[in-house]
């Protein structure tokens, strides 16, 4: 879908959907419990009636990439309705033959994990990921930890997601690992042991193997061997576990809701054998899809946010005070490596503020939907932005929006940021896939109209 937006003053107020992160992270800790868990805010407040219950193939959600989630959930085993708005998912914990089942297969696994005879890909449980780099890398280890293994597919770029660190453990692990076009078959088993990984890569791949681990029959460690980047991610991923009554310790403290907080200098996490819990939880509101209104109250609009935690664990509400700081003139530099969903809105701010701004530490930005130093770049050039390109950089340098022709690349930030910046542009914009948005903000077309926002589609 293209669109045709008209400049317009955004105007009203908006809640934006719940958080994507949090959402993957409560669905599957209620997957892997016993008995009936109850998550509100997956969806949009009126809409989650829509969602039809997991067996029905046409599963409609808060976003694709949850509903990514839920199908990989459904491959396990789990099942789910909506009532009342509400998600309520029948872990696995709660369907004792179908754990005896699996056990069969990862201690027959476990017994030669190299044999390729002992699980064939034809009886491997199928994961399709869409898009989603979150449930590709959280599904991974819980699949060896449950079912031995799967096959993995997925759509655009994501088979082109960094997985190395993974890979690395595997190897050390005795599981093997193939790639076959769009395919990836992960087989084998995860033991009780010492897992170490990069902090600088992905926060995900913490993620992953922490709600694997409690699932083992022995004491595991998970350790970072560089800094932990996105550390408020694995902070949520904590919060997670421990309303499923999931308690990991880090660096000799015990932290979960309502305690610590880590930091980039945690550095090892000891995880015992426990069982999931079912809970009650409510999914915040997402800052990540805050920001986009935050870059337009920047541009002068007038939007009221609603929904949003200032005390809570998402990194990304540091968006209130990054904007702080680019009301300031002059060059500015602004480090993303713990942040790097904020970039889209951001540089949109960038293009019209006084000075020089830096981004920097941003090259995972590269590997995400599309390569987002390239796209954010080329939608501010379209739209008269001097803008600079390196390899773990962006330099925006601010002038006057004038419009133009922005290419979504099948990127939700980027339509969203392009969306942003044409309601102040001096002409009309032209946004190319601006269908992209289902990905994570299925109502962000309906939510700007509202604001006053004027588009057509082409």
């Amino acid at each position: 879908m293209n669109v045709r937006i008209t400049p317009r003053r955004l105007s009203g107020s908006v809640t934006p959907p719940g958080s994507k992160s949090m959402a993957h992270r409560l669905l599957i800790a209620a997957a892997l419990a016993s008995g009936e868990s109850v998550i509100e805010g997956v969806a949009p407040s009126g809409k989650a009636q829509a969602v039809a219950p997991s067996g029905n193939a046409e599963v409609v959600a808060s976003s694709e990439d949850i509903e990514a989630t839920l199908r990989c959930l459904a491959a396990l085993g789990a099942s789910w309705d909506v009532r009342n708005n509400a998600y309520r998912v029948t872990g696995i914990g709660a369907n004792p033959a179908l754990f005896k089942m699996y056990k069969q297969v990862v201690t027959r696994l476990a017994a030669s994990p190299r044999t390729p005879d002992n699980l064939s890909e034809q009886a491997l449980p199928r994961f399709d990921c869409g898009e989603s780099g979150s449930t590709l890398r959280f599904m991974i280890p819980i699949a060896l930890a449950i079912t031995g293994g799967g096959v993995f597919t997925g759509h655009g770029r994501l088979m082109e997601r960094p997985l190395t660190p993974y890979w690395t453990l595997f190897d050390e692990k005795g599981i093997s690992y193939e790639r076959n076009g769009n395919a990836l078959t992960v087989r084998g088993t995860l033991t009780p042991g010492r897992y170490r990984l990069p902090g600088d890569v992905s926060s995900q791949f913490f993620t992953g193997l922490l709600f694997a681990l409690p699932l083992l029959d022995g004491e595991s460690v998970l350790e970072s061997v560089t800094p932990l980047q996105s550390a408020p991610y694995v902070q949520m991923t904590l919060d997670a576990l421990s309303l499923a009554g999931v308690r990991i310790d880090a660096d000799g403290n015990r932290f979960g809701v309502g305690e610590n907080r880590i930091g980039a200098d945690a550095n090892r996490f000891v995880v015992r054998p426990q069982p999931y819990r079912a809970f009650r939880a409510a999914v915040e509101t997402d800052w990540s899809q805050a920001a986009f209104w935050y870059a337009a109250n920047f541009l002068g609009a007038d939007v009221d946010i609603q929904g949003l935690n200032p005390d809570s664990a998402q990194g990304d509400k540091i968006i209130a005070s990054l904007c702080e700081r680019m009301r300031r003139d002059g060059e500015l530099s602004l480090d993303m490596s713990d942040c790097p969903d904020l970039l889209p809105p951001l540089a949109v701010m960038s293009a019209v503020r006084h000075g020089l701004t830096r981004f920097v530490n941003a090259g995972r930005l590269r590997m995400k939907e599309s390569d987002r130093l390239s796209t954010v770049a080329r939608m501010l050039r379209a739209f008269g932005i001097d803008t600079e390109e390196g390899a773990d950089f962006l330099n925006v340098t601010g002038g006057t929006l004038r419009g133009g022709v922005a290419d979504g690349a099948n990127d939700h930030r980027i339509v969203m940021a392009a969306a942003v910046a044409a309601s102040v542009c001096a002409e009309g914009v032209t946004i190319t896939g601006a269908d992209a948005v289902r990905k994570s903000y299925p109502d962000f077309w309906e939510q700007y109209q509202s604001l006053g926002g004027e588009i057509r589609i082409l």
